[in-house]
């Protein structure tokens, strides 16, 4: 198995509805509701996307201004792909399109936790989240 990476692929909203539910992201994200997952990939500013041939099997969604902050709002493998280093490979594919000293921020699903400290990760106990903005 050669797994292939990609920040030009465009990706369906199917596509990543389908993976999605595959790596158990999809129980924290609006799978049914395809327009949002359009919106979703088409106002992110940063995608990759690793490829088994031509089965997508990983997405590292980000919001940046490239410079400053990145946002990793989504990093997804098929669980039959998880634990081979797909997800490390994706988040150093997102990083080498940052600007040195760039932050790379995100939270943590609760199955997710331990993974991300031993990539780098520092927990900050003082960050904020508005669950919804209201208008």
């Amino acid at each position: 198995m050669s797994i292939t990476y990609s920040s030009s692929t465009k990706i369906s909203a199917d596509q990543a509805i389908n993976l999605y539910i595959r790596s158990t992201l999809g129980e924290r994200r609006p799978i049914h509701n395809r327009q949002a997952f359009e919106n979703m990939f088409q106002h992110a500013n940063l995608i990759v996307s690793a490829w088994d041939e031509d089965k997508l099997v990983g997405i590292s969604r980000t919001l940046t201004d490239f410079s400053y902050v990145a946002y990793l709002s989504d990093l997804a493998v098929d669980v039959q792909y998880q634990k081979q280093g797909i997800g490390k490979q994706l988040i150093e594919q997102t990083k080498l399109h940052l600007e040195e000293g760039c932050m790379l921020v995100l939270l943590a699903a609760p199955k997710a936790r331990e993974y991300y400290g031993p990539l780098g990760f520092e927990q900050h106990p003082s960050a904020w989240t508005l669950k919804k903005a209201s208008k």
